[in-house]
């Protein structure tokens, strides 16, 4: 369960650090501003942002997010907001639903926003809809209709309760101006450029290296403070934090981005000012039941029990993040099941082992059974600090248990494509968090996009799950829906497929001149309210 991100060529250390005392046209140059009364928003990312296609899954999903915009919002607590659309209304069957759109709103290039564009949208996403299999909007989606200039119809298949969630994600419904379009128009493959109708504009960009966006003149909600946001594309986390202490970055935004020292460092500081956001995701270890011995349940729950997550959220994380003991926290619709927690137990572990005849040879480090060593790989994103954090501990600790762990970490592309082809034993990631739990990432885990379809693909009751997923999707009756999630997690509780470790949050750090920072869903890292003085 993971957004993509686009990775690119390593860029040596000498030349990054060369690059970030350039000064980028029209830009100041970190905090201090260059005599000019331009109001310049200096942040980083481990990784370029991409083509800014809002159809596809090759763009940091912050910047899109920085560009366009969807029907809907997905609000505090979960509740359905206003967004391009003003209003909607669905038919008493639960198969039609009408928007009334916003009247005024216009592209970054100064062309109408209408119901003609976004039906333009939608049959382009439509077109493509095998590269958008994860998400059942997307299938259960029948026909679209601009009924009027303000006026936008969708007929699903069947009644599909998420519907309204799945239209405040930041991709694939988001809606790019004409101008934007290819000649052909399939958006699948490449775009002209990116206009939307979010607050920014992509105005100039060197890839791997920055990326500048500008306020968009014709921007029809509150204008942003900065006139200008500088990403600085940097994978190195204490490079990043060198930066930022440098003044040359003003704000440090997301986990990963640097590492949890260095989060601890900087807020221990007393120079700086910090904010944790409230819990978001949960960060898991996927166990493959399809690849050498973690096909064995025996096995995943010995390394369930043999895992000290209480120590790595004390030691690694300083407390920022709260112990998880199962897929989904129970805040989310659907998921305070009663499942038993499994605590930290190393004899409970060894024990599991033993029976499973898995034995550690007298005088040998590792088990052993019919001849075989029981060695895992445990793969995870290299340009992610927290991850390899986590990935170490986790090494150190399945070694007291007698399970050698091979760290492979590897930069995002070939991270991301284990996931989709399950050359993995343990593979670290997340779950989606709001507004993709739980339907969006139960949906997704009948399909091989994501590292969910892998760790379930060798369960003997998979088939099961994923057609109480297609149920549950299309059910109408409440008490029905939850007997379905209960049913569906809870198999997957039992299965210990996944290894939850801790409850995420999103952290940030930034100058005092820097005031307005806030937090919304995982993925966004809103901006226009920022100010920097």
């Amino acid at each position: 369960m993971f957004c993509k991100r686009k990775s690119f060529q390593a860029i040596s250390m000498a030349l990054l650090a060369f690059l970030l005392l350039l000064p980028i046209a029209g830009c100041k140059n970190g905090g201090a501003q260059q005599g000019a009364k331009e109001k310049v928003l200096t942040i980083c990312c481990p990784d370029d942002i991409g083509d800014l296609d809002p159809h596809t899954y090759n763009s940091e999903m912050f910047a899109q997010a920085f560009v366009y915009e969807n029907l809907l919002k997905y609000g505090d607590n979960g509740k359905i907001e206003p967004k391009l659309a003003e209003s909607w209304s669905i038919s008493p069957d639960g198969k039609e639903y009408t928007f009334k759109l916003r009247h005024g709103v216009k592209f970054s290039d100064g062309s109408d926003f209408n119901a003609a564009v976004v039906k333009k949208n939608y049959d382009a996403v439509l077109k493509a809809r095998k590269n958008h299999e994860w998400l059942e909007l997307i299938n259960q989606i029948a026909d679209t209709q601009a009924v009027d200039d303000y006026t936008f119809k969708i007929a699903f298949k069947n009644p599909y309760y998420p519907a309204l969630q799945e239209l405040t994600l930041i991709r694939p419904m988001c809606f790019l101006a004409l101008a934007g379009f290819p000649d052909g128009g399939d958006t699948s493959q490449t775009i002209k450029k990116p206009v939307g109708t979010g607050p920014w504009v992509l105005s100039e960009y060197k890839k791997s290296e920055y990326a500048v966006f500008t306020r968009n003149p014709y921007y029809w909600g509150v204008k942003p403070k900065p006139d200008k946001v500088v990403v600085k594309v940097i994978p190195d986390g204490e490079t990043a934090t060198i930066a930022f202490e440098k003044n040359e970055v003003d704000l440090l935004y997301g986990t990963g981005i640097i590492s949890l020292d260095s989060f601890k460092q900087l807020r221990d500081s007393g120079k700086y000012q910090t904010l944790i956001s409230k819990p978001l995701t949960t960060r898991v270890i996927g166990l493959n039941s399809n690849r050498g011995p973690t096909k064995e349940l025996p096995v995943r729950l010995a390394l369930q029990y043999g895992f000290n997550k209480q120590a790595v959220i004390d030691g690694v994380f300083y407390g920022t993040e709260t112990r998880a003991d199962t897929l989904f926290a129970t805040g989310f619709p659907y998921c305070n099941l009663n499942l038993q927690p499994r605590t930290y137990n190393l004899d409970k572990a060894r024990q599991l082992l033993d029976d499973a005849g898995w034995k550690q040879p007298q005088g040998k480090e590792f088990r052993e059974k019919d001849g075989q060593a029981l060695e895992l790989n445990l793969c995870f994103d290299s340009s992610d600090n927290v991850q390899k954090g986590i990935a170490e501990i986790a090494q150190d600790d399945l070694k007291k248990i007698g399970v050698k762990i091979e760290l492979v970490g590897e930069e995002s592309q070939s991270y991301y494509k284990r996931q989709k082809d399950g050359t993995f034993n343990m593979i670290l990631g997340e779950t989606w968090g709001a507004p993709y739990d739980p339907h969006s990432s139960v949906s997704s885990m009948r399909a091989p996009s994501h590292m969910d379809y892998q760790v379930q693909s060798g369960l003997p009751m998979k088939k099961e799950i994923d057609q109480k997923i297609e149920q549950v999707l299309l059910s109408t009756d409440e008490a029905s829906r939850q007997k379905l999630y209960a049913d569906i997690l809870g198999t997957l509780h039992d299965q210990a497929v996944y290894l939850p470790i801790s409850y995420t949050t999103n952290k940030v750090v930034f100058h005092k001149n820097v005031t307005g920072v806030t937090f919304e869903t995982k993925n966004e890292i809103p901006l226009t309210g920022v100010d920097i003085t």
